[in-house]
């Protein structure tokens, strides 16, 4: 059974370890420097924590997904989601997404925002059913030398009180 919580500091070696197992797989599509940019170390997944949330998929005690999110004036940023490939299929990216768009709702964001790239082809899927749109084409010059896609998903506000 999958479960998803919320990542903690100590979490930090594992997620970049999930990182870059999960991103290895399309590693030739990326160049070294964006490919750096997705794979980020321990230290730097430590300082993150900071900039806003993460999550771990757990199955069965094992950590096999990360997500996490940044809050941008207009949106909350999407800023990572990953899979170990021995993992993939079971429904965890899904859930992580869940987890990402409660916690929108319950911070009154009222839309989500992501990068991705047309080579992650599982990747564009999954936003798309879960209800991103695809915007604009991004060029190599904007990111590292890989281009990609924009996505975002409007969200329904909740009022607290």
């Amino acid at each position: 059974m999958v479960q998803i919580r919320r990542a903690v500091e100590t979490d930090a070696e594992v997620i970049s370890e999930v990182l870059l197992e999960s991103f290895s797989t399309f590693r030739e599509h990326y160049t070294p420097e964006a490919f750096e940019i997705v794979t980020p170390s321990a230290e730097l997944i430590r300082e993150r924590f900071a900039e806003g949330p993460m999550w771990i998929g757990i199955i069965d005690e094992t950590i096999v997904g990360t997500a996490s999110a940044m809050p941008e004036p207009d949106w909350l940023y999407v800023r990572s989601i990953a899979v170990l490939p021995s993992a993939r299929g079971m429904g965890i990216a899904g859930k992580l997404l869940d987890a990402i768009e409660e916690y929108a709702v319950s911070e009154g964001f009222e839309k989500l925002f992501l990068y991705t790239t047309y080579f992650t082809t599982g990747a564009v899927e999954l936003y798309e059913k879960h209800g991103y749109l695809r915007g604009r084409d991004t060029t190599a010059d904007e990111w590292y030398g890989t281009p990609g896609l924009e996505m975002e998903k409007k969200i329904g506000r909740t009022h607290k009180g």
